[in-house]
Formats: C-alpha cells, sequence, structure tokens
C-alpha cells in the first residue's frame, strides 16, 4: 500500500471527526468519530473498510482523541509515517478566505479573528489545528473554509439591509456554510448532466442535522440560505432556522438573557422543538406513523419551509439544470424529498415514485419524470474535498 496519506480533521465542541486517504487516488481508507469529548461518556467508532470497532473514551479530551486515532491507525498499518499533509475543516473564513489555504501564524490569527462570528465553531477548529501540530510539528496543515465557496455571492444577496457601518465596521453580513458539499455535489451534478460547471445552474439542498439551500450560477454561489452564522434559514435538527427578529425583545421581556436565548435558537429548536421527541427525521417518521400529531407537523413544517427557500432560490437563477439533494436527510429521505416536490409544481419537478424510492440508484441520482425539472440525489463527500484541497496546498 502507498505509505502517502492525507489525514482529515473535523474538530467540533465535543466531537471529532476523522478521514484518512490515500494521497495517489484519494481512496479512503479509514474514518470515525469521536464524540461527548470531556464527559464520562465519551467514545470513538473506528470504520476501516467493513469493520468497525467502538472504545470508551470515558472523560478523554481532544488531545486524548487524537492520539487514539493516530495509535489506532499505526496499529492498522495505515499511517506508518507521517501523513504529507493534514486537512481541516474550518466552519468561518469571513471575507479573509475564497480558497482553501496553508496554514500559518497570519491564517492562524485571521480564523482566530472570525471566532466572534462562530463562537461554537472556529475556536473547536482552531484547538484541532493547535492539536495536530504537537503530533506533527513538521506537516503542513491546510484549512477548508466552510464560508469559501459562497464568497462569489453578489452584494444584493449577502447584505443585510441594516445601518450599512455594521458591515464595514464588524463584518456583519451573509456568509453561507457547507460550502464544500455544495461545491463537491454541483460538481458531480455537472458531470452527470455531461456539462461544465461553469455553464450550470443548480439548485443544492445540503439536508442532515444542519440545512442550508444554494442557488449556483454558471458555478458559482449566488444565494444561500444560511447567513452570519450557520442558524439562519432552514428549520434544522436542533437549530430553528428562521425567526422574527422581534422574538428576542419578546423572549428578554419574560424573563430570558441572550445565552438562554442562543441555547434554545441552536439546541432546542427545529424538528425536536416541533416534535419535543428528536431531531432524528427516521424516528420522526416512526412516531409520525404511529399517530404522534407532533412528529408529523415537524415534518409538514420542514418541507414547507425547505421547499420556501428552493422556490425562492430559483429567482437568482435564469434556469434550473437540476435541483440536487445531499446530505444524510437529502439522500436518504425519500418522503421528505416527495413531500418538498409536491409542493413544487410552479418549477415543473414531476417526480417518480419508484426512482425517489430507490433514491435514484436505478437512475444515475434522478428521481423525476424525464419531461419535468430534473431532480437529483448526489450523496455529498466533504472529506474528499478537505482531501484533495490539502494536497493541492501542501505541495
Amino acid at each position: 500500500m502507498n505509505n502517502d496519506t492525507i489525514l482529515v480533521i473535523n474538530c467540533g465542541s465535543s466531537s471529532l471527526k476523522f478521514a484518512l486517504f490515500t494521497a495517489k487516488d484519494f481512496d479512503c481508507v479509514a474514518s470515525g468519530l469521536a464524540e461527548k469529548l470531556g464527559t464520562t461518556d465519551a467514545f470513538i467508532t473506528i470504520k476501516k473498510g467493513d469493520n468497525k470497532t467502538t472504545s470508551n473514551l470515558t472523560c478523554s479530551d481532544h488531545s486524548t482523541a487524537i492520539k487514539h486515532v493516530i495509535n489506532s491507525l499505526k496499529e492498522m498499518q495505515l499511517l506508518t509515517r507521517e501523513p504529507i499533509g493534514i486537512g481541516h475543516r474550518v466552519v468561518h473564513g469571513g471575507e479573509s478566505f475564497s480558497n482553501s489555504v496553508r496554514v500559518d501564524k497570519t491564517v492562524l490569527a485571521e480564523i482566530e479573528k472570525c471566532a466572534a462570528l462562530a463562537p461554537l465553531h472556529n475556536p473547536a477548529n482552531l484547538l484541532g489545528i493547535t492539536l495536530m501540530a504537537e503530533f506533527y510539528p513538521s506537516t503542513p496543515q491546510v484549512a477548508v473554509f466552510d464560508t469559501a465557496f459562497h464568497q462569489s455571492l453578489p452584494k444584493a444577496s449577502y447584505l443585510y439591509p441594516i445601518p450599512y457601518h455594521l458591515y464595514t465596521d464588524h463584518g456583519i453580513r451573509r456568509y453561507g456554510f457547507h460550502g464544500t458539499s455544495h461545491k463537491y455535489v454541483a460538481e458531480i451534478a455537472a458531470s452527470k448532466l455531461k456539462k461544465p460547471l461553469s455553464e450550470c445552474n443548480f439548485i443544492t439542498a445540503h439536508l442532515g442535522n444542519g440545512c442550508s439551500v444554494t442557488a449556483i450560477k454558471d458555478g458559482l454561489s449566488v444565494d444561500t440560505s444560511m447567513g452570519l452564522t450557520p442558524l439562519e434559514g432552514l428549520m434544522m435538527g436542533t437549530r430553528s432556522g428562521d425567526i422574527d427578529p422581534g422574538l428576542f425583545e419578546f423572549l428578554c421581556k419574560i424573563g430570558m438573557n441572550s445565552e438562554s436565548i442562543s441555547q434554545m435558537l441552536n439546541k432546542e429548536s427545529g424538528l425536536i422543538g416541533v416534535s419535543g421527541e428528536t431531531n432524528d427525521m427516521r424516528t420522526l417518521f416512526e412516531l409520525a406513523e404511529n399517530g404522534n400529531e407532533r412528529a408529523a407537523l415537524a415534518i409538514e413544517v420542514f418541507c414547507f419551509k425547505l421547499a420556501k427557500y428552493i422556490a425562492a432560490m430559483a429567482s437568482s437563477l435564469p434556469s434550473i439544470d437540476a435541483l440536487v439533494f445531499t446530505g444524510g436527510i437529502g439522500e436518504n429521505a425519500s418522503q421528505i424529498r416527495a413531500m418538498t416536490l409536491a409542493r413544487l409544481p410552479i418549477l415543473g419537478f414531476k417526480i417518480s415514485s419508484q426512482l425517489n424510492e430507490c433514491h435514484g440508484a436505478e437512475s444515475d441520482g434522478r428521481i423525476t419524470d424525464p419531461k419535468g425539472t430534473l431532480a437529483l440525489v448526489v450523496p455529498t463527500n466533504e472529506e474528499l474535498v478537505i482531501a484533495r484541497d490539502t494536497l493541492k496546498n501542501a505541495l
């Protein structure tokens, strides 16, 4: 086996996701996820091919988890020498980064500066970079930004209608997220259509625990649902998405403070907030089928919001080559796709029940009737995008 490898790290506040790729052909030889770090319930799952192992990491922190990952990869003879490069997902790059970059002191300072715009994400991303530098001090590290793909947004799309100095002085604007996913599935969709990406117009819907929709014109992001932070836009697993800004004042008057409001909107809203049960879409459908009205309502609201945003994104495009569904929900929840497209006959979508039920597996991703507007299911692969960008910037 080729020992030249690329290690991809996605460090969250209490989690660590990783993937190891060969540099020659970008085969993913191992991947895994450590969860609930810093608690007594911490554990890590590592997958190699069809084999999956889970280990307890009781009270482990990120440093311990990374050491466990490196030691495990060495024991499996997958990391016999230091990797060519280490790629990191960084959520917020502000206006400083429109591409992935090799990490140096200047880049670290800019990422830290953006932490005010993404306090739940950037500090954790920085921690991952710092810890990997301790283990591999001479290995190039590369930052791949969620926001980079959306730096092509026009001003009419990214400016908020608030006092302009808040943008010029504090950078308050729409930035957009999930950029690596939207970029990747757009490239795959273009290849399926046998057209250059620069000639394609897509609406891409990344639907998981976090959700966003992007309008891609001539291969460039021109509108997107997430904003200054990943809270804006669609209803999500635990995030509210769009709300009336006046809600803040109302909640303050009934005794909530900014910290508790932020906690509610980020962790206690969305699917789990409406259903009162769970943010897992599969479980919601099971509950709804057994007569749980609030679970059914959560699903209905989710599809309504999604259809509304897809229609809104269409206004930024001269035509629609395809609507692309991706992410855990987008790729696997056929009922969500069917319920959403049923609200969008005005855009020409005619879903094929047979193709939709098999998630497009029988038709190269297509889930719609050939006579209507094309809708595709395209599995995302953000780690692959990070690995490719890492190799390009590390050499």
